[in-house]
């Protein structure tokens, strides 16, 4: 890790301008903001913070940003990051709901709706794409990682059979090589 935050308030602001910018999807600006701008940290510490946050109860980029908080300054730093990213998307959200209910039934409503949709799917490749480019380049974790893919993006299996199947398998490959 470079240089890190100075305070947990910093924290929390940096957080809640990811939580803005990224509203709905936010491990594009994540990666942006501490990665390339701010440089807290680097992209194989993500990649292995955000491999963590896959495996905890909860949705992966909080249990990322708790993780990341806590390493700055413990138990503040941690809220402050979830604090952050959760606070103003949470009050926009509620604001949504509200228009929502008044206006759901406007056709240009729907439409702009699902140019959302795409939006943050372009958002999603891009981030995936910047994050598979500091993989190894070995022909294993590649193979384990299309495995899963098929396994659970196209054969439709339980992703925790997928885990219980692959992950032992992964971890007894990486014991070997050490």
């Amino acid at each position: 890790m470079s240089n890190g935050p100075r305070n947990p308030r910093e924290v929390f602001f940096t957080f809640a301008r990811i939580g803005l910018s990224g509203f709905g999807g936010v491990l594009f600006w994540l990666r942006r903001v501490i990665i390339q701008e701010k440089r807290w940290v680097t992209d194989e510490e993500l990649l292995e913070g955000l491999a963590i946050g896959q495996i905890l109860p909860g949705p992966n980029v909080y249990n990322l940003s708790f993780m990341l908080g806590h390493r700055w300054f413990g138990l503040r730093g941690a809220f402050a990051a979830i604090g952050g990213l959760l606070a103003a998307p949470l009050v926009i959200l509620v604001c949504l709901g509200l228009l929502y209910k008044a206006y759901s039934n406007v056709e240009l409503l729907q439409h702009a709706l699902r140019g959302m949709a795409a939006v943050a799917a372009g958002l999603l490749l891009a981030s995936a794409v910047g994050m598979a480019s500091s993989l190894p380049r070995r022909l294993v974790p590649w193979l384990f990682m299309l495995v899963a893919f098929a396994g659970v993006g196209i054969m439709r299996w339980p992703l925790l059979y997928v885990m219980f199947v692959l992950g032992p398998i992964a971890m007894y490959l990486a014991w070997r090589q050490r």
